[in-house]
């Protein structure tokens, strides 16, 4: 989440009028994440998020996220809901972008992931795995691999070496390797993609709802975990591996949906795909970020230094002994 586009009291007041949800008692912008622009709202009948869908939200892939979403909650997983305005829509504009107002769910998301939360997150994933077995909508996956080579090459080799001096060279090699290892017959479902610990809220480190489903996309199930391992396990800049958090995440995850053994070979190529699909994202954002726009810019050296690590087979090999 974050904040691109500046909304004016008057105009959100006049959104609100086609809901009926109560009178605006305040809004707040929410800094954290990179994608749309993002605002916490409270009328004196509940709490809200309100998004504002930015340039890299296809509006026709919309009702995707909608139908996703509304299919996660009817099969118990908490997800927030979609907020119907009085006529049933739920697509608006709002200064001149797509908008929706969404459920506000309780709980808080932690930087400093903990065993317990990590456990609760992984029994999480598994499940929502197992929701979408057999669902039938699909997407192509906008940040998949073989969108990868296209995003750098729309950035400057300069560019990318200004935050980095290696930085060019590491993502040109590691494209090389992936494209040339990437599996290709592992099963395949809708996933989230984007769960880092920002996008999990929790209430006594138990997982009290999934949010942030706008990366969500067909594509191979085992690199949801890979995502997920890469973003929890880890320091946030990334110098640090906490082998318990990795544990107690896989663990947690097996127990509900097992980690058969081709998964098992193919994860140490798709945990250094999701470092590198956030080292080039990372990298993306910090060249074209405004300077003005109401985001915190992140570091993709941090997804370096995580690919480094995955590249050892030592540290591979403890990763996957997480059973034992």
């Amino acid at each position: 989440m974050a904040v691109y586009t500046i909304v004016e009291m008057n105009e959100l007041q006049a959104l609100l009028e086609k809901y009926d949800i109560g009178k605006l008692i305040s809004c707040k912008g929410i800094a954290e994440g990179v994608e749309n622009s993002n605002y916490f709202i409270e009328t004196d009948h509940n709490k809200f998020v309100l998004t504002l869908y930015e340039n890299r939200t296809n509006e026709d892939e919309l009702p995707f996220f909608f139908n996703l979403l509304d299919h996660l909650h009817n099969e118990g997983i908490a997800v927030p809901k979609f907020i119907a305005a009085k006529d049933g829509s739920i697509l608006q504009r709002l200064a001149g972008k797509p908008a929706c107002i969404i459920e506000f769910l309780s709980g808080v998301s932690i930087t400093s992931p903990t065993e317990k939360a990590a456990q609760s997150t992984g029994a999480t994933l598994a499940k929502m795995h197992i929701a979408l077995q057999d669902y039938k909508e699909n997407r192509t996956n906008s940040m998949g691999l073989y969108a990868w080579q296209k995003m750098v090459e729309e950035c400057s080799v300069d560019d990318i070496n200004a935050i980095d001096k290696n930085l060019y060279q590491l993502i040109n090699d590691e494209l090389n390797y992936l494209h040339e290892n990437w599996p290709k017959t592992l099963p395949k479902s809708v996933i989230h993609a984007d769960l880092f610990p920002d996008n999990v809220l929790l209430m006594d480190e138990e997982v009290s709802g999934l949010i942030d489903f706008y990366f969500a996309a067909t594509d191979i199930v085992d690199y949801d975990i890979a995502v997920t391992h890469a973003a929890w396990c880890f320091s946030s800049d990334g110098s640090k591996f906490h082998p318990n958090i990795s544990d107690a995440f896989l663990r947690s995850y097996h127990q509900i949906k097992p980690i058969n053994e081709k998964s098992r070979e193919f994860l140490p190529i798709l945990l250094r795909g999701a470092s590198l699909r956030f080292i080039i994202s990372r990298t993306v954002d910090w060249i074209n970020t405004p300077a003005d726009a109401l985001v915190t810019k992140k570091d993709p050296i941090a997804f370096a230094r995580r690919l480094e690590y995955y590249t050892n087979d030592i540290n591979i090999n403890h990763i996957l002994n997480f059973d034992s």
